[in-house]
């Protein structure tokens, strides 16, 4: 956490990492010796002969909504952290780094219905009390039902929210998720982040056979991993596949994250290469 804030700050990338739809361009400005490299327009400069970046009418207190995937899917894993435990530490990173620049932070906890929402607030003390729901056992459980949680998004949440950041596994993402998430992206800037276990790409390789259940009908089934394993591999494949073009075609920043990998180096890198892009439209 410490290293992507210094990272982060060091840059400069969060004055311009989620602008909301509303923030407006100002006016270019010469280059100073403290910007950073990235945020020179270099179209701009040549016309000019000089160094220019852009200058954006700055709105403050920002208010960010993440919505969180805490369904019974998000307990499971194979490396050292559950899918929960490792998205705890990844949307607590993020949203201290809001809180303390300043904004706002709000949440929807979902699982097979809406669990918790709250509106965003500021202060260290909302974002303790953030991180103590995140980390509380009895916060998790259930059915992932992520359409629903996006219709919530479309039909509770105030229009005056700057970005909303999805966080989840989406491993139940199907054509009417990808629906939805075209509604949310046309009311809010928005962000995906996936997080995803090695067994979600792919079962491993034991005999045997083993019990699934699916954990919105609670529906087993017993399979044989050798047997089931390519078509287990190509729907898990073609469902991210799904993911990425949806996120593609609504101008939605998705970053997958995977349990078994550091996330600080993967999110820093993120949120640089998510601040150019804004940084060139």
């Amino acid at each position: 956490q410490a290293m992507m804030k210094e990272f982060l700050l060091k840059h400069k990338l969060y004055r311009i990492l989620l602008r909301g739809k509303g923030l407006e361009f100002e006016k270019f400005r010469l280059y100073a010796q403290d910007d950073d490299a990235s945020a020179i327009d270099w179209r701009s400069s040549k016309r000019a002969n000089a160094l220019l970046v852009k200058q954006y009418r700055d709105e403050r207190n920002l208010k960010i909504m993440f919505v969180i995937d805490v369904g019974e899917s998000m307990i499971s894993g194979s490396a050292e952290k559950l899918k929960c435990e490792y998205t705890a530490e990844v949307v607590a990173s993020f949203a201290h780094l809001i809180i303390t620049t300043g904004d706002r932070v709000g949440s929807i906890l979902f699982g097979s219905t809406v669990k918790d929402y709250r509106r965003p607030m500021g202060g260290t003390k909302n974002f303790f009390r953030f991180v103590d729901q995140l980390t509380e056992a009895k916060t998790y459980g259930g059915a992932s039902d992520l359409d629903g949680a996006l219709n919530f998004v479309l039909n509770y949440v105030l229009k005056n929210i700057d970005s909303v950041v999805i966080v989840s596994d989406f491993t139940s993402f199907t054509e009417k998720t990808a629906k939805l998430f075209s509604l949310v992206s046309e009311k809010f800037e928005t962000v995906a982040i996936m997080v995803r276990d090695p067994l979600d790409k792919t079962l491993p390789p034991f005999s045997g056979e083993v019990v699934i259940q699916d954990p919105k009908t609670g529906e087993q089934m017993l399979i044989d991993p050798k047997m089931a394993g390519k078509a287990y591999e190509i729907h898990a494949a073609e469902q991210e596949n799904l993911i990425r073009e949806t996120c593609s075609k609504n101008d939605i920043d998705l970053l997958p994250l995977m349990t078994n990998k550091l996330f600080v180096p993967t999110l820093a890198e993120f949120l640089k290469a998510r601040t150019k892009r804004k940084e060139n439209r």
